[in-house]
């Protein structure tokens, strides 16, 4: 299963906006804490998040720890950033992928840069800086899904074995 994180997001209308698409999706989302809001169920039930019942969420707090896990699970960790080394178009997705977007404010640090074993970035016009992270997570993880096979229905059933964590 391919998984989403999210490194200590800054807005929580864009973590709710990917936690809703990844629910939809089949896809299991990581938040790498700390976030700059509270990202426990009461705060997203307060803002309308009423997917997060149907979200498979689990949250880790701080990169050592996602980093320790994620290694330990056996799951390559790709980096989408607006200067990523490889275009999304060339980029070959393997199931179990843990797609990894960072803060809107400032992206990631180095210790998760050197954590990555690839980086991509969705190639745009020059001019213009760069696309809401959460548009970007949906654009990277339609991709992964149509490389990897894993849209959920596809097979004639519903995917709907989330575990909530």
């Amino acid at each position: 299963m391919l998984r989403l994180a999210l490194f200590q997001p800054d807005i929580p209308q864009n973590t709710g906006t990917m936690i809703r698409m990844a629910a939809c999706l089949g896809i299991a989302v990581d938040i790498v804490e700390p976030a700059a809001f509270d990202v426990s169920d009461r705060h997203f039930r307060r803002s309308g998040m009423d997917y997060l019942e149907r979200a498979a969420v689990r949250r880790h707090d701080s990169f050592t720890a996602f980093d320790g896990w994620r290694k330990a699970e056996g799951h390559r960790l790709v980096l989408a950033e607006t200067d990523g080394a490889i275009p999304l178009p060339d980029f070959v997705f393997q199931p179990g992928d843990i797609i990894l977007v960072g803060r809107e404010s400032a992206g990631v640090t180095a210790e998760v840069h050197a954590a990555a074993e690839a980086s991509l970035h969705i190639p745009m016009r020059a001019e213009l800086r760069s696309l809401n992270v959460a548009l970007a997570a949906a654009m990277v993880m339609g991709e992964a899904l149509r490389q990897t096979g894993g849209f959920p229905g596809r097979d004639g059933t519903d995917d709907d074995h989330l575990e909530i964590r």
